[in-house]
Protein backbone atom coordinates (compact mmCIF):
# COMPACT_ATOMS: atom_id res chain seq x y z
CA UNK A 1 0.00 0.00 0.00
CA UNK A 2 1.05 3.48 -1.26
CA UNK A 3 -0.32 6.55 0.65
CA UNK A 4 1.31 10.42 0.21
CA UNK A 5 1.93 12.30 3.53
CA UNK A 6 1.57 16.03 3.83
CA UNK A 7 2.99 17.61 6.92
CA UNK A 8 1.49 21.53 6.94
CA UNK A 9 1.33 24.78 8.96
CA UNK A 10 1.40 28.27 8.68
CA UNK A 11 4.35 28.71 10.29
CA UNK A 12 8.04 26.10 10.80
CA UNK A 13 5.66 22.81 10.73
CA UNK A 14 8.11 21.14 13.14
CA UNK A 15 5.12 20.27 15.56
CA UNK A 16 3.14 18.21 12.21
CA UNK A 17 5.79 16.51 11.10
CA UNK A 18 7.27 15.39 14.25
CA UNK A 19 4.03 14.33 15.71
CA UNK A 20 2.74 12.92 12.37
CA UNK A 21 6.09 11.17 12.08
CA UNK A 22 5.41 9.25 15.47
CA UNK A 23 1.99 8.16 14.57
CA UNK A 24 2.98 6.97 10.96
CA UNK A 25 5.63 4.84 12.72
CA UNK A 26 2.90 2.43 13.82
CA UNK A 27 2.03 1.42 10.44
CA UNK A 28 5.19 -0.28 8.85
CA UNK A 29 3.49 -2.28 6.35
CA UNK A 30 2.39 0.83 4.46
CA UNK A 31 5.10 3.06 1.60
CA UNK A 32 4.50 6.53 3.19
CA UNK A 33 5.57 9.09 0.77
CA UNK A 34 6.12 12.20 2.93
CA UNK A 35 5.92 16.07 1.58
CA UNK A 36 6.87 18.31 4.38
CA UNK A 37 4.81 21.56 3.25
CA UNK A 38 5.48 24.86 6.06
CA UNK A 39 4.32 28.30 5.72
CA UNK A 40 0.90 27.56 3.68
CA UNK A 41 0.07 30.96 5.64
CA UNK A 42 -2.44 32.48 2.40
CA UNK A 43 -5.08 31.56 1.05
CA UNK A 44 -3.42 30.87 -2.68
CA UNK A 45 -0.81 28.66 -1.16
CA UNK A 46 -3.63 26.90 0.43
CA UNK A 47 -5.39 26.22 -2.86
CA UNK A 48 -2.30 25.51 -4.37
CA UNK A 49 -1.87 22.89 -1.81
CA UNK A 50 -5.56 21.22 -2.52
CA UNK A 51 -3.91 20.50 -6.41
CA UNK A 52 -1.11 18.76 -5.20
CA UNK A 53 -2.99 16.93 -3.02
CA UNK A 54 -5.53 15.55 -6.08
CA UNK A 55 -2.65 14.51 -7.90
CA UNK A 56 -1.56 12.24 -4.74
CA UNK A 57 -4.89 11.35 -4.54
CA UNK A 58 -5.15 10.42 -8.61
CA UNK A 59 -1.59 8.79 -8.86
CA UNK A 60 -2.01 6.37 -5.62
CA UNK A 61 -5.77 5.76 -5.77
CA UNK A 62 -6.12 6.96 -2.72
CA UNK A 63 -6.41 10.19 -0.99
CA UNK A 64 -3.53 11.74 0.89
CA UNK A 65 -3.27 12.20 4.63
CA UNK A 66 -2.70 16.04 5.43
CA UNK A 67 -1.01 15.93 9.25
CA UNK A 68 -1.60 19.82 10.15
CA UNK A 69 -1.44 22.41 13.21
CA UNK A 70 -3.19 24.44 11.37
CA UNK A 71 -4.72 27.59 13.59
CA UNK A 72 -5.97 29.85 10.95
CA UNK A 73 -9.43 28.73 10.39
CA UNK A 74 -9.78 30.73 6.64
CA UNK A 75 -7.30 28.14 5.50
CA UNK A 76 -7.97 25.59 7.53
CA UNK A 77 -11.57 25.32 5.72
CA UNK A 78 -9.67 25.68 2.32
CA UNK A 79 -7.53 22.29 3.07
CA UNK A 80 -10.70 20.18 4.74
CA UNK A 81 -12.16 21.04 1.56
CA UNK A 82 -9.51 19.42 -0.65
CA UNK A 83 -9.69 15.65 -1.23
CA UNK A 84 -7.62 14.56 1.75
CA UNK A 85 -7.91 12.90 5.36
CA UNK A 86 -7.00 15.97 7.41
CA UNK A 87 -6.23 15.89 10.73
CA UNK A 88 -5.58 19.07 12.21
CA UNK A 89 -2.92 17.82 15.50
CA UNK A 90 -3.96 20.49 17.99
CA UNK A 91 -7.59 20.15 18.10
CA UNK A 92 -7.28 16.77 19.86
CA UNK A 93 -5.72 18.55 23.00
CA UNK A 94 -6.24 22.54 22.59
CA UNK A 95 -9.53 22.90 23.59
CA UNK A 96 -10.34 20.22 26.24
CA UNK A 97 -6.77 21.68 27.71
CA UNK A 98 -8.85 25.23 27.18
CA UNK A 99 -11.22 23.91 29.04
CA UNK A 100 -9.32 22.78 32.26
CA UNK A 101 -7.54 26.06 32.12
CA UNK A 102 -10.57 28.00 31.88
CA UNK A 103 -8.17 30.31 29.11
CA UNK A 104 -8.71 30.73 25.75
CA UNK A 105 -5.59 29.54 23.59
CA UNK A 106 -3.61 32.45 21.86
CA UNK A 107 -4.33 30.66 18.51
CA UNK A 108 -0.95 32.09 17.64
CA UNK A 109 1.29 29.76 15.13
CA UNK A 110 5.08 29.05 15.72
CA UNK A 111 4.89 29.52 19.57
CA UNK A 112 6.44 26.50 20.86
CA UNK A 113 9.71 26.86 18.92
CA UNK A 114 9.82 30.75 19.87
CA UNK A 115 12.78 31.56 22.23
CA UNK A 116 10.48 32.25 25.07
CA UNK A 117 13.15 31.84 27.75
CA UNK A 118 16.26 33.71 26.91
CA UNK A 119 18.28 31.77 29.85
CA UNK A 120 17.23 28.28 29.01
CA UNK A 121 18.11 29.27 24.85
CA UNK A 122 21.30 30.85 26.34
CA UNK A 123 22.25 27.66 28.42
CA UNK A 124 21.75 25.31 25.55
CA UNK A 125 23.76 27.23 23.15
CA UNK A 126 26.22 27.17 26.05
CA UNK A 127 25.96 23.27 26.37
CA UNK A 128 26.36 22.59 22.67
CA UNK A 129 29.65 24.71 22.71
CA UNK A 130 30.80 22.55 25.44
CA UNK A 131 29.77 19.44 23.98
CA UNK A 132 31.43 20.14 21.11
CA UNK A 133 34.84 21.16 22.46
CA UNK A 134 34.97 18.25 25.07
CA UNK A 135 33.94 15.31 22.21
CA UNK A 136 35.78 12.28 22.43
CA UNK A 137 38.00 12.51 25.18
CA UNK A 138 39.58 16.40 23.69
CA UNK A 139 39.84 17.71 27.14
CA UNK A 140 39.13 15.22 30.08
CA UNK A 141 40.46 18.18 32.43
CA UNK A 142 37.19 19.83 31.59
CA UNK A 143 35.21 16.41 32.97
CA UNK A 144 34.59 18.59 36.53
CA UNK A 145 32.34 20.70 34.62
CA UNK A 146 30.59 18.21 32.57
CA UNK A 147 26.95 17.36 33.98
CA UNK A 148 27.27 13.91 32.24
CA UNK A 149 30.45 12.05 31.10
CA UNK A 150 29.69 9.59 28.34
CA UNK A 151 32.63 6.24 28.05
CA UNK A 152 32.13 3.40 25.58
CA UNK A 153 34.76 2.04 22.30
CA UNK A 154 34.66 3.85 19.10
CA UNK A 155 31.46 3.92 17.33
CA UNK A 156 28.91 3.10 20.31
CA UNK A 157 26.78 6.35 20.03
CA UNK A 158 28.90 8.71 22.64
CA UNK A 159 28.70 11.78 20.38
CA UNK A 160 25.34 11.82 19.07
CA UNK A 161 24.04 11.35 22.16
CA UNK A 162 25.88 14.33 24.21
CA UNK A 163 24.72 16.01 21.18
CA UNK A 164 21.50 15.19 21.89
CA UNK A 165 21.53 15.99 25.42
CA UNK A 166 23.07 19.55 24.93
CA UNK A 167 20.67 20.52 22.30
CA UNK A 168 17.09 19.81 24.13
CA UNK A 169 18.10 19.58 27.09
CA UNK A 170 21.20 22.10 28.11
CA UNK A 171 22.74 19.42 29.69
CA UNK A 172 27.27 19.73 29.56
CA UNK A 173 27.62 16.34 28.29
CA UNK A 174 31.22 15.49 27.35
CA UNK A 175 32.65 12.16 25.98
CA UNK A 176 35.72 9.76 26.32
CA UNK A 177 36.57 6.46 23.91
CA UNK A 178 38.19 4.32 25.61
CA UNK A 179 41.06 3.29 23.62
CA UNK A 180 43.70 0.41 22.81
CA UNK A 181 45.98 1.93 26.08
CA UNK A 182 43.33 1.99 28.02
CA UNK A 183 42.53 -1.22 27.95
CA UNK A 184 46.21 -2.52 28.35
CA UNK A 185 46.76 -0.01 31.76
CA UNK A 186 44.03 -1.69 32.50
CA UNK A 187 42.30 2.20 33.74
CA UNK A 188 40.96 5.19 32.61
CA UNK A 189 43.30 8.41 32.74
CA UNK A 190 42.97 10.14 36.10
CA UNK A 191 40.31 12.95 35.01
CA UNK A 192 37.73 10.42 33.63
CA UNK A 193 37.84 8.50 36.60
CA UNK A 194 36.98 11.27 38.79
CA UNK A 195 34.05 11.71 36.87
CA UNK A 196 32.57 8.83 37.62
CA UNK A 197 29.63 9.58 39.83
CA UNK A 198 28.18 11.29 36.16
CA UNK A 199 29.55 8.70 34.11
CA UNK A 200 27.59 6.62 31.80
CA UNK A 201 29.02 3.82 30.37
CA UNK A 202 27.54 3.37 26.66
CA UNK A 203 27.95 -0.55 24.57
CA UNK A 204 26.63 -2.11 21.55
CA UNK A 205 26.07 -5.53 20.33
CA UNK A 206 29.82 -6.53 18.52
CA UNK A 207 27.57 -7.69 15.23
CA UNK A 208 26.12 -4.00 15.35
CA UNK A 209 29.50 -2.25 15.98
CA UNK A 210 30.90 -4.13 13.12
CA UNK A 211 28.92 -3.30 10.84
CA UNK A 212 29.37 1.00 12.48
CA UNK A 213 33.21 0.28 11.56
CA UNK A 214 33.13 -1.22 8.80
CA UNK A 215 31.33 1.60 6.68
CA UNK A 216 34.30 3.67 8.16
CA UNK A 217 37.27 1.52 7.89
CA UNK A 218 36.48 -1.07 5.22
CA UNK A 219 38.45 -4.04 5.82
CA UNK A 220 40.50 -3.14 8.75
CA UNK A 221 41.64 -4.93 11.49
CA UNK A 222 39.69 -2.08 14.07
CA UNK A 223 36.29 -3.36 11.84
CA UNK A 224 37.14 -7.22 12.85
CA UNK A 225 34.57 -9.15 14.55
CA UNK A 226 36.89 -10.16 16.51
CA UNK A 227 38.49 -6.79 17.95
CA UNK A 228 35.12 -5.19 18.05
CA UNK A 229 34.37 -8.38 20.75
CA UNK A 230 37.41 -7.70 22.28
CA UNK A 231 36.13 -3.85 22.79
CA UNK A 232 33.40 -4.50 24.04
CA UNK A 233 34.54 -7.58 26.60
CA UNK A 234 37.04 -5.22 28.03
CA UNK A 235 34.97 -2.20 28.46
CA UNK A 236 32.65 -3.97 30.44
CA UNK A 237 34.96 -5.08 32.76
CA UNK A 238 36.12 -1.65 32.91
CA UNK A 239 32.43 -0.42 33.60
CA UNK A 240 32.02 -3.04 36.62
CA UNK A 241 35.48 -1.73 37.89
CA UNK A 242 34.09 2.22 37.52
CA UNK A 243 30.62 0.79 38.93
CA UNK A 244 29.25 3.26 36.30
CA UNK A 245 25.37 2.49 34.67
CA UNK A 246 25.70 0.64 31.57
CA UNK A 247 23.26 1.58 28.42
CA UNK A 248 23.01 -0.77 25.72
CA UNK A 249 22.91 1.37 22.21
CA UNK A 250 22.28 -1.08 19.86
CA UNK A 251 18.54 -1.22 19.17
CA UNK A 252 17.89 2.27 21.12
CA UNK A 253 17.31 5.30 19.73
CA UNK A 254 19.16 8.20 20.66
CA UNK A 255 16.35 9.25 22.24
CA UNK A 256 15.52 6.49 24.36
CA UNK A 257 19.10 6.36 25.74
CA UNK A 258 18.50 10.15 26.27
CA UNK A 259 15.93 9.44 28.81
CA UNK A 260 18.05 7.02 30.57
CA UNK A 261 20.20 9.64 31.04
CA UNK A 262 17.95 11.87 32.50
CA UNK A 263 15.98 9.87 35.04
CA UNK A 264 20.00 8.78 36.17
CA UNK A 265 21.68 12.67 36.08
CA UNK A 266 21.76 14.70 39.49
CA UNK A 267 21.91 17.81 37.78
CA UNK A 268 18.39 19.45 38.25
CA UNK A 269 17.01 20.65 35.01
CA UNK A 270 15.09 23.73 34.41
CA UNK A 271 13.82 23.03 31.02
Amino acid sequence: MKRTVFFVSESTGITAETLGHSLLSQFDSVDFTQVYMPYINTAARAHALCERMQEAADRDRARPILFTTMLNQEIADILKGGHCFYQELFEVFVEPLSAELGVPPSRKAGLSHAITKPGMYTKRIDAINFAMANDDGVRPDNFVHADVVLVGVSRSGKTPTCLYLSMHFGLRAANYPITEEDFARGELPREVWQARKKMFGLTIDPQRLKMIREERRPGSEYASLIRCQHDIREAHNMFKRLEVPVLNTTNQSIEEISAQILRGVKTPLNT
